[in-house]
């Protein structure tokens, strides 16, 4: 039978000293991939992944650290069984990771492109102490209206990760959200925590990276998309070039609807395939969705997803 498939890809917070080893020990397509990527940027992503250090926390480098990883994860994938997705969708970073799934950008081009995103968004932080903080248990109307009433009084916050029902991240700077947080736990957030994040993503105080970043996008996507990407945008499916230049520069500003876009698109898919380490789409999907989600970070989870997905297939 025709199995239904969504590719799913992770975005930052999701990367660990180790990830993608399995892939480089045993497959000389992820070792290909590695050098390639390595020779492109500069960056030797064999230190920057397998031994311990401070720059995989720093945007710049975690970024296309796991675009990376997510795109070997997807390119085995597809050469044991190739099989076209019915869309493929990412976090933040991981729409670029969904484009170079369906054929939109190469993937070496895209480790240089979002290695150059990184860099964009931490000059737009420059200067300013920045933060990102998730809040646990509020709804999404009274977290917006919170945000919304501090921002009158001059604060720069805003709600900008839509991740699941009842957990929202909010972007801004440091010292507006430290003081968020008394006034989320009064509204009854069951949590309020500060990310270890080392920018403000997805709101507007990345405003001045999104001109360069639309600039290198119009160099490096290609008009040939195999199956559609749902934007973070609108949580919407988008198949062509001109839709891309559009929207991946206003996702650096505007929310990721992530949520919305499973819940928009979950009865067109049998099983979800995630392409990157850690699981972290596995785990808010599960409150969202009761269909399989299998991810592929290492060789053994790798058979395990190309094995349910042939059972499906029967």
């Amino acid at each position: 039978m025709s199995v239904k498939l969504a590719f799913l890809f992770p975005g930052q917070g999701s990367q660990a000293v180790g990830m993608g080893q399995d892939f480089f020990e045993h497959s000389e397509r992820a070792r290909e991939l590695f050098a390639a990527a390595s020779e492109r940027t500069g960056i030797d992503f064999e230190a920057l992944l397998f031994e311990e250090n401070d720059r995989l926390g720093q945007t710049e480098f975690t970024q296309p650290a796991i675009l990376l990883v997510s795109a070997i994860a997807h390119k085995l994938f597809e050469e044991a069984l190739p099989i076209k997705p019915v869309y493929a969708m990412g976090h933040s970073l991981g729409e670029f990771s969904a484009l170079t799934a369906v054929g939109a950008l190469d993937p070496v081009d895209a480790v240089e492109l979002v290695n150059l995103r990184g860099k964009l968004m931490a000059e737009a932080c420059a200067g300013q102490d920045v933060g990102m903080m998730v809040s646990l248990g509020l709804d999404d109307a009274t977290v917006e209206e919170i945000c919304a009433a501090q921002r009158e009084q001059g604060a720069k916050v805003w709600p900008v990760n839509y991740n699941a029902e009842g957990q929202i991240v909010i972007a801004g700077l440091k010292p507006d959200l430290v003081a968020l947080e008394p006034i989320l736990k009064e509204a009854k957030a069951r949590r309020a925590l500060l990310l270890d994040m080392s920018v403000a993503s997805h709101c507007p105080l990345l405003e001045s990276a999104a001109d360069p970043l639309a600039a290198k996008l119009e160099e490096m996507v290609q008009d040939t998309f195999i199956a559609p990407v749902v934007s973070n945008v609108t949580a919407q499916p988008y198949s062509t070039k001109k839709e891309a230049l559009k929207l991946l520069p206003r996702q650096l500003v505007e929310p990721v609807l992530y949520k919305q876009a499973i819940a928009a698109n979950d009865a067109d898919v049998d099983i979800y395939i995630e392409f990157g380490h850690g699981g972290v789409l596995k785990g808010l999907n599960r409150r969202a969705t009761k269909k399989p989600h299998y991810v592929v970070q290492d060789m053994a989870s790798l058979d395990a997803a190309i094995a349910a997905v042939r059972e499906m297939q029967g």
